[in-house]
């Protein structure tokens, strides 16, 4: 298994280990609340089964992985950085006094002497962590990147996470294994493989078996132990032909899977209807084509190191090709 590590947030293309972490000088995102961290989760990503490719997988629902949530981001040391880097480069001046008054107080309640962790809770270094809210940046719902209020609180490694909306555990992490899941591109093969496509002649397709392989991701909390695994497995191959001058086989167009594999290689000598393929009844005309869409279903199931199981959506990824089909032409004597 190849080991390799990046810094990242929201959507990745890496596909062998993510880490999310807080980068090396955390920093303020202004747009929000004054002085809210810009927190990346201390989450690691590791693929443990097949892997190599770069498809992201799109829901075949409405569900989509969480736009934000709460998980581990600063230890006692980064975060006393943290405020240490506000204070030192941030212009409060312009601040009205009120307001000054107030974000001074409220950090002072925080991590004061007298406060909710002192000193940032510099004495419980390398015991737990604090956990803030992380906004997946990337996501495509940007009122929901913000459903997840400012929130800090510390959780020891030996403790399990608070319960709570938004909260990691290890559901969320295999939701989050599922967002980062990459899988290879959907190569189909086609016969006839060489040139245009012929009228009312069947085109055979099948999925290349390399393609047709789990892919599994497991996304671990690190220092606390607890991670969970999604494993995605190549379940159908939906076509759709691009033109409604063409019959698909079989006619619903989805072709299942038989004896470990979708469709069926031509060979020489094969005739009649293909178990996965197209018959096209009209050619295509001035160098147009049809898009065929080749798209290959992900069924994801999960597992954690509590022992428990679950599955979440389906995910889709297609290829499109781009289809020319002939007449054939005969000499009838």
């Amino acid at each position: 298994m190849t080991t390799q590590g990046a810094w990242a947030s929201g959507r990745d293309t890496n596909h062998e280990v993510i880490r999310e972490g807080p980068s090396p000088e955390p920093e303020t995102d202004a747009g929000h609340e004054a002085g809210e961290i810009n927190a990346q989760a201390r989450i690691t990503f590791t693929v443990t089964r097949g892997g190599g490719g770069t498809g992201a997988l799109k829901s075949s629902t409405p569900w989509e992985p969480p736009a934000c949530y709460y998980a581990p981001t600063h230890t006692p040391e980064e975060m006393a950085r943290h405020w240490r880097d506000f204070y030192a480069n941030t212009n409060r001046d312009i601040w009205a006094d009120d307001m000054r008054e107030s974000f001074d107080a409220s950090h002072e309640e925080q991590y004061g002497e007298e406060g909710k962790f002192p000193d940032y809770n510099r004495e419980l270094q390398g015991e737990g962590m604090f956990w803030t809210r992380v906004i997946n940046r990337e996501h495509p719902d940007r009122q929901g990147q913000m459903a997840c209020a400012a929130r800090t609180f510390w959780v020891e490694f030996t403790d399990s996470p608070p319960p709570g909306p938004g909260v990691v555990d290890s559901t969320l992490l295999a939701e989050l294994a599922w967002e980062r899941t990459r899988v290879p591109d959907t190569e189909v093969s086609l016969n006839p493989a060489d040139g245009p496509q012929k009228v009312n002649l069947p085109t055979w397709i099948w999925l290349d078996n390399t393609a047709f392989e789990p892919v599994s991701i497991r996304a671990e909390l690190d220092g606390y132990g607890l991670w969970a695994e999604t494993t995605a497995t190549p379940a159908r191959l939906t076509l759709d032909p691009g033109t409604t001058d063409a019959t698909t086989h079989p006619t619903s167009g989805i072709c299942e899977p038989s004896d470990g594999s979708i469709g069926t290689a031509w060979a020489p000598g094969a005739g009649g209807t293909p178990p996965c393929g197209i018959t096209y009844t009209r050619a295509t005309t001035n160098s147009t084509t049809y898009p065929l869409s080749a798209a290959l279903t992900w069924q994801v199931t999960w597992s954690d190191s509590l022992g428990n199981t679950g599955t979440l959506p389906d995910g889709e990824f297609a290829t499109a090709l781009d289809i020319p089909v002939e007449e054939v032409q005969t000499i009838v004597r």
